[in-house]
Parts: C-alpha cells; structure tokens; sequence
C-alpha cells in the first residue's frame, strides 16, 4: 500500500552520511600518502596497505547499508546473543590458536586472511545491553543492587577480559561508554561519583605496578626528557604538527611518514596530516566531526522511547569518543592509547564497526522522523 498523496517515508540523514563518506574519502587519501613508502619499502608495493584500505571500506559499506536496512527491533531482541558472540571472541583471543599476540598483546584474531579485533565488537554489544537494561528498568534505576549493579558487572567483565591481552585503552573506552549511557539512563550521580573515584584509583594503582605503563605517563608528561625512548612517537607527532603551518607542505611531500613517526598512517595519522595539509586540514577533520555530532544528537532527541535514544547516543558515542580520544592522543593531551582515528586511520576492525555504527543511526533517523 502506498503511502497517502502528499506524504513519503521519512529518508535517512544526509548531513550524517555525507560527512562519514567525506570523512572516509579523505582517510584513504591519507592512508595512501602515509603508507606508501612504508608498504613499498617492507610489501614490495606501494599499493597494498591502501589496496586493503580500499577492501576494508568496502565491507564497511556493506555492513553500513545492512544495518540501515535491518530493523532496530530485531538487534534489540536479539541483545544477549550480541554479548555473548563478544564474550566468545574476546575469550577466544586469550585462549585459542586464532588470537595472535603482536607486540606483547593478545587482540586480534586471525580468521584466513583477514585479522579482527574483538574489542569492536565488545563496544557495539555494550551500547545494546545498555539501551536494552535501562529501558526495562527504568522503575528501578536509581538503586544500586538492580539499576546499576548489572551493568557495571557487565562492563567489568568485559574490561577483565581486555585487560588480560592486555587493552587498558580499551577498558577505559568501555567505561567512558558506560558513564554516559548510564547518566542518560538516569542512574544516581552518587553511584556514578563513586564509580568514577573508584575507577581512577584503579587506573592509578595499574599505572604504578606496571613499569611500562609507568614510563608511557611519564612521556606523557614530558615527552622531550625521553625523546629518542619512551617520548619518542609523541615527539615525532609533534615535529609533524608543528612544521605544517597553516597550509602544510604539501599532499605527499611529509617527512614523518618517512620511518621517523611510528604508526603514521594508524593511530597518528592526524600527524601526517597536520604536516601535509596543516592546520586547515586537520580543521577540516575536525568539522566534520563536529557535523557528526550535531547529527547524532538531532537523531537522539528525535527517538520515540528510551532505549532508542540510548542506542542513537551509544552507536555516535562510540564514533566520537575514538575521534575525541585519539586527537587527544595526538596533540599530546593524553598518554598513547592505541586508539584509531574513525574513518580515517588504516584498519579494517575500526572501519566495520564505525560503519556499523552509521548504519544503525542512520536506521534510528528514519524511524525516528516524524
């Protein structure tokens, strides 16, 4: 039956789409431009890291348009199958021969040809156990024993099995999601202060027993005493910044990339660009971020019920607390973390779930549209 003259099914969010894919062009002209030297000089090619970009996208896509078309309902009922896939492949990582340790730290998962990190996973069944919890309990949400016990157990679960490869980033990723999805779910700040107290006095207590996390801090800190050490990529990352000016030297013509800043086409990527494209391009990043965030909260406030709105906020909160998280990183406001810039950084884990995530609020638009 069509629908009544005058009248047409609500369509998707532009702005949001059209940001993401300006977002992604732009990452794989810098994937290129960082990676080629390095991919030329370690594969043979020059091609082969963008040529797996341009795959990973692809598949992005696909997963991107599937969750646009799927119905929310059918991810809401199928929550708890979600946590336990997540579950499954984290445990899978620690204890089986498909997780594979690289650099000291068990988070990927080979599958054939194809590597995966679990944690993407982990964050996506986060955000739907949350919006699912909080809207069947909202008569009960402001006690701790059963509004919000069980999804700080949940989470925690999930940070213990992060930390055992180990992920503090990741941990730390997941209990920023869990803050705010539980503030918007309306449980007591008292349990939140508490939490977050708690949380900072852990934090505190692993940093010290570990020496390398110890040394990472305190390069954080002050990157320069160190600089040829522990200081070194966040000393690199500013040599980069700092020599773009206001326009850059020029698409391609970077010298960081040049073996000098480690992960330059990954989690500093933002580096090669503020040298190449200066401060106009990285402000071009930052705009469409910004756009990004207009949209996931116009998409928020327009959802019909609680957990709803719980998953718009979640889906953009993963997108935007891995921008926020890693400019940071970047421009020296926090300690490396590993995390990779959305849509823009090489990765293929990042980019599933990031387009996932559109796929979903782009879903959540239209049938939120009055």
């Amino acid at each position: 039956m069509s629908a009544p003259q005058g009248m047409r099914k609500p369509s998707w969010d532009v702005p949001l789409l059209a940001a993401v894919l300006c977002l992604t062009a732009l990452g794989l002209i810098m994937v290129f431009s960082a990676s080629g030297i390095v991919a030329e000089k370690t594969m043979g090619s020059k091609y082969v890291l963008f040529q797996k970009q341009l795959f990973f996208v692809g598949l992005g896509l696909m997963a991107m348009m599937a969750a646009m078309r799927i119905p929310v309902t059918f991810f809401q009922r199928h929550v708890y199958w979600w946590v336990f896939f997540a579950l499954v492949l984290l445990i899978l990582t620690l204890a089986s021969p498909l997780g594979v340790r690289i650099g000291g730290a068990r988070r990927w998962l080979h599958l054939g040809p194809l590597s995966f990190q679990p944690l993407e996973m982990a964050k996506i069944a986060l955000v739907l156990y949350l919006g699912y919890f909080f809207s069947r309990k909202q008569e009960k949400v402001k006690t701790f024993s059963v509004g919000f016990l069980p999804p700080l157990l949940m989470t925690a679960l999930f940070c213990l099995l992060l930390m055992l490869q180990p992920d503090f980033g990741g941990s730390v990723f997941l209990a920023a999601i869990l803050f705010l999805l539980c503030f918007v779910g309306g449980t007591r700040l008292i349990f939140l202060g508490a939490s977050v107290l708690l949380a900072v006095v852990g934090g505190i207590l692993l940093v010290i027993h570990s020496p390398y996390r110890l040394k990472r801090a305190f390069a954080f800190l002050d990157p320069f005493q160190d600089a040829q050490n522990t200081g070194y990529q966040l000393v690199q990352s500013f040599y980069g910044l700092g020599s773009g000016g206001w326009w850059g030297v020029g698409l391609g013509a970077g010298r960081q990339k040049l073996f000098f800043l480690p992960e330059a086409h990954n989690d500093f990527i933002l580096a090669v660009m503020g040298e190449e494209l200066g401060f106009v391009g990285l402000s071009l990043v930052f705009a469409l971020v910004a756009v990004i965030l207009w949209r996931v909260f116009a998409i928020t406030l327009r959802q019909r019920d609680l957990e709803r709105r719980i998953l718009a906020l979640g889906m953009g909160s993963i997108i935007l607390l891995g921008a926020l998280l890693n400019s940071a990183v970047v421009l020296g406001l926090l300690p490396p973390k590993g995390v990779p810039m959305p849509f823009v950084s090489y990765g293929g884990s990042h980019i599933l779930g990031g387009f996932f995530c559109v796929g979903m609020l782009l879903n959540l638009s239209r049938e939120g549209a009055p």
